[in-house]
């Protein structure tokens, strides 16, 4: 898989997601197989770039790979100064969002709201192409809603306007994240353009990633929710799609030493207060199989410190390899 210069380690990208992929977790799933990942998205509005999040989310020191960053909004000469900006601050890949469904990103026609707007998707992507000298890709849906199903269009408008990688998520905006993906546009859209395409959606195992990849012709996919709490479906798929064979799951051991590097890499990173916060939605999602009833997450939500947390996981993993059934309180 080649974007632009770049030939990446292997065809799995992580999926931008905000809230989710900041730096701790990019390098989580990098080290455990993801051969791309994308950064959160960052606001082409430049009054919020020297907000403490945004800052964080331009923190790229330290991380392997190649170094793609997110950027998102409707203004053609904003997103090219967004783009130069990263740039700046070292950014190897740009990618543009028109794939974010969620309602205060549309109401401002940015992310997949401008799949309405196919002149403005061309002036945007343009302006990006035109305003940096690394790769720029870019992320759709399928289209606005399932009677407007325009993807193939927005692809071909993409590839005549230089963009030399594009995910598809296989839902349209009103779709927001319901039912199950389609693959029908991703199909249709590889079969339009020549760049690479990136399938997108609802890719939970191995088995899924290779029928996705046989049905689409896709050059790469992208993962996305399937990976939060499971950082190992990197490594699961790239083995399952290289030999065929399934990779036995992690061990508890190993899930607990995975689990505690990101929480306290999250604690590092954030700091104390703010760490403690973000650390509780990894933790539920690591831990949906193990703890059905959410107790353990439910106790572990109101601790307050770092140390806590630690401790906490530490005691229920202890439990879980000493083949106890009972939920353990994180406050023992």
């Amino acid at each position: 898989m080649r974007i632009g210069q770049y030939t990446l380690d292997n065809n799995l990208m992580l999926a931008p997601m905000a809230g989710v992929t900041d730096r701790p977790f990019r390098q989580l799933c990098r080290r455990l197989g993801a051969g791309l990942a994308v950064s959160e998205m960052l606001s082409s509005n430049p009054r919020v770039w020297h907000t403490a999040k945004s800052m964080l989310r331009m923190d790229h020191s330290g991380e392997t790979g190649v170094r793609s960053v997110q950027i998102a909004g409707a203004d053609p000469a904003l997103m090219a100064d967004a783009a130069r900006l990263n740039v700046d601050n070292g950014a190897q890949i740009i990618d543009i969002n028109m794939g974010c469904p969620a309602k205060k990103v549309n109401k401002k026609h940015a992310g997949s709201a401008l799949l309405q707007y196919p002149d403005l998707v061309e002036s945007i992507v343009k302006a990006v192409v035109d305003a940096v000298d690394v790769p720029v890709t870019l992320k759709i849906r399928t289209g606005w809603n399932t009677d407007n199903r325009n993807g193939v269009d927005i692809a071909r408008i993409a590839q005549e306007n230089g963009i030399q990688s594009l995910a598809v998520h296989g839902r349209t905006r009103a779709c927001m994240y319901k039912g199950e993906a389609e693959y029908n546009t991703i199909r249709a859209i590889k079969q339009a353009v020549s760049i690479p395409v990136v399938a997108n959606g609802d890719i939970t195992s191995p088995q899924k990633a290779r029928d996705v990849l046989n049905y689409t012709g896709a050059d790469a996919l992208m993962i996305g929710r399937g990976a939060q709490g499971n950082p190992w479906i990197f490594r699961e798929v790239d083995h399952f799609l290289k030999t065929g064979d399934l990779l036995a799951p992690p061990s508890l051991q190993e899930q607990h030493a995975v689990l505690k590097e990101h929480v306290a890499a999250v604690h590092d990173f954030y700091g104390d207060e703010q760490g403690v916060r973000i650390a509780r939605k990894h933790v539920g999602w690591y831990l949906s199989e193990h703890d059905k009833e959410r107790q353990f997450r439910k106790t572990f939500n109101a601790l307050e410190l770092t140390c806590e947390q630690l401790s906490a996981i530490d005691d229920y993993f202890s439990a879980l390899q000493s083949g106890e059934s009972r939920q353990i309180s994180p406050a023992a």
